[in-house]
């Protein structure tokens, strides 16, 4: 069955009909993205918000010192987009891109705001999206006062999929951690590991 019609039924307590799935589908643009290729630009308005059938992307800024500042991580079955801007229809502060080679779907604000008022289902699994949003920005808020030991176990714990999907110095940006000392976490973790099976075999 095709994804976005698995997510839907996922999030939403009104099972999605496959005739009323077609017209959701309908509303929605296919789009092939080459690695590094930008979904949106900062200082463009989100027009599409994307919903991932293959590969992997990031959402960014850049600093003042012109160094990417990692914001969110998507992969298959996400949505990948900058909410306020595609909302409010005002600039985005942010890049989206692909950094695998992706299939996506796309959709305009319009054509969300039309399927909510008609499709039951859909709007449900909107409102989930929502409260599922809230909840991964609270705990990006509270993580800022873990250690880089802690918020690295927690993004494990809760993202294992994005570990093997992007390098070290991506996961690093996104934890609010530099390279180096997300190495030493790592080269840390691997010596507990170590010692844990010794003590296991010496048992």
């Amino acid at each position: 069955m095709h994804p976005l019609y698995n997510y839907i039924n996922k999030y939403s307590s009104t099972l999605i009909s496959k005739e009323d799935f077609n017209n959701v589908k309908s509303h929605f643009i296919y789009k092939k993205l080459k690695k590094k290729q930008y979904l949106l630009q900062e200082g463009e308005v989100c027009k599409y918000f994307a919903f991932i059938l293959k590969g992997a992307m990031r959402q960014y800024h850049m600093d003042e010192k012109g160094v990417e500042r990692m914001v969110n991580l998507y992969v298959e079955n996400w949505w990948a987009g900058d909410r306020e801007s595609f909302i409010v229809g005002t600039p985005s502060i942010y890049n989206v891109d692909a950094w695998e080679d992706c299939e996506v779907l796309l959709i305009t604000s319009e054509a969300s705001q039309r399927l909510s008022r008609d499709c039951q289902a859909f709007n449900e699994m909107l409102l989930k999206l929502g409260d599922r949003s809230n909840i991964a920005t609270q705990r990006r808020i509270t993580s800022i006062s873990y250690s880089a030991e802690k918020r690295y176990k927690c993004f494990v714990e809760n993202y294992p999929f994005f570990v093997n999907r992007f390098p070290q110095h991506i996961i690093a940006s996104y934890l609010g951690i530099t390279k180096d000392t997300l190495s030493r976490v790592l080269k840390k973790a691997t010596k507990k590991v170590d010692i844990d099976k010794v003590g296991i075999k010496d048992i």
